[in-house]
């Protein structure tokens, strides 16, 4: 089925998240159920000066169990971290979506799954063993482990996906511009399925020197819109939904979780770090209206909620412009208070939030809002998730360099 204006609908019918707070969607909505935080004390590789030493590390994700039944992409199991996150959390959606791979016609599905940062673990390992371990050689697969393109080439490979197959990079909007360039390429007949998304796995010593260098990391935790914040928290993790046009999963009889109704997109143009009012409110007017609703419509807004100082203040007046009224009574709220900050994979992480909050008619709580900053004054959701009828729902990433991207959710179709 195709919209007036002969463009086909974009839908939903697969969801895989790997978060610090659950490797699975179920189990990361189980954790935001209960308020869990995933920041705990950094650990895993030498910290020798560090002066920040928390993170929201995944903990206990054995690539070999989890991968061990792929079977097209046989060097899974020895990728870069973040890789093993996007495959994992590409199978659970792909599972999900009940949608047998390699299609008919392989040449008309599309994997576009992002990273900032690509294989950062495997960079620092490999310099660790040249310069300080005084080795002579690196392990032979170093090169295909740090390139950016890499998780969306083993996912490709796994399920024999022949059509555009690439990785987005933009910060930390990765994810929502990798789902926005999915969406556009199903709906004007490029494709009919892609698997989309975005994974990262940036904690290690150089990553955490260069992050304290930029004096934006909290050592205490993320405590988005709070008035006590003072710096985000690094996360890392993979977020990765299966798309396909309305037609392609109603003649196969999909469950549809969703439909991908508005994407829009921005750049202030300003500043490489401090964030503009503007930009952020252009993106998310074009979702809007790209969606075909009114601000009204939104029932929940997953924020960018990074916890620091500007970033915060400058979200909340940039809804405030977009929302009017409306801003008031809409129920907002950060999930990087419970995830830590996913960078490039947080859009992916956050979809799958919204999508399941119009499932369950719930939103998730921003945990650590004990005392909101005055100039964080709309609501949200602080401590405890509340029970909501949720129709649409609308996920914020804002990322270094004013690079802004915004999706909306709108209901299963009829």
């Amino acid at each position: 089925m195709a919209n007036a204006n002969g463009a086909r609908r974009v839908v939903v019918t697969g969801s895989g998240a790997v978060t610090p707070i659950g490797l699975s969607v179920d189990d990361m909505w189980a954790s935001m159920k209960v308020g869990k935080c995933g920041v705990t004390a950094l650990g895993g590789f030498p910290l020798e000066d560090l002066k920040i030493l928390i993170a929201a590390q995944i903990k206990d994700f054995d690539p070999k169990v989890r991968l061990k039944h792929f079977q097209r992409d046989k060097i899974i199991v020895h990728a870069d971290r973040y890789s093993w996150f996007a495959a994992a959390a590409a199978d659970e959606a792909v599972k999900q979506s009940g949608l047998q791979f390699p299609i008919a016609d392989p040449y008309r599905s599309a994997c576009i799954i992002g990273s900032g940062a690509g294989g950062l673990v495997t960079y620092e390992n490999s310099y660790r063993a040249l310069f300080l371990e005084g080795k002579r050689a690196t392990h032979p697969l170093t090169l295909l482990r740090i390139i950016g393109s890499s998780a969306s080439a083993h996912v490709g490979i796994e399920f024999g996906i022949k059509g555009p197959t690439f990785a987005t990079c933009s910060a930390c909007s990765t994810a929502t511009h990798a789902l926005g360039i999915a969406r556009d390429y199903i709906k004007n007949g490029v494709v009919d399925v892609a698997i989309a998304g975005a994974s990262e796995s940036v904690i290690n010593y150089g990553t955490m020197k260069a992050w304290q260098a930029l004096h934006v990391l909290s050592p205490e935790g993320c405590f988005p819109f709070a008035k006590k914040r003072n710096g985000t928290v690094l996360g890392e993790g993979a977020g990765v939904l299966v798309l396909e046009s309305l037609e392609h999963a109603q003649a196969r009889g999909a469950t549809i979780l969703a439909e991908l109704v508005g994407y829009g997109m921005s750049s202030d143009a300003k500043d490489m770090v401090n964030p503009d009012i503007e930009g952020p409110m252009v993106a998310m007017r074009d979702a809007l209206a790209d969606a075909g609703i009114t601000p009204a419509d939104i029932d929940y807004l997953n924020a960018h909620g990074t916890a620091t100082t500007i970033n915060d203040a400058n979200e909340t007046n940039a809804i405030k412009e977009v929302f009017g009224n409306h801003a008031k009574k809409l129920a907002i709220s950060s999930t990087k208070s419970m995830t830590g900050h996913p960078l490039g994979a947080g859009g992916g992480i956050e979809a799958t939030v919204c999508i399941r909050a119009m499932k369950d008619n719930w939103v998730p709580p921003t945990i650590g809002l004990d005392e909101p900053d005055p100039a964080c004054d709309l609501d949200y959701i602080p401590n405890k998730g509340r029970d909501l009828e949720v129709k649409y729902a609308m996920s914020n990433s804002f990322a270094f360099g004013g690079l802004n991207a915004v999706v909306v959710f709108g209901p299963p179709p009829a």
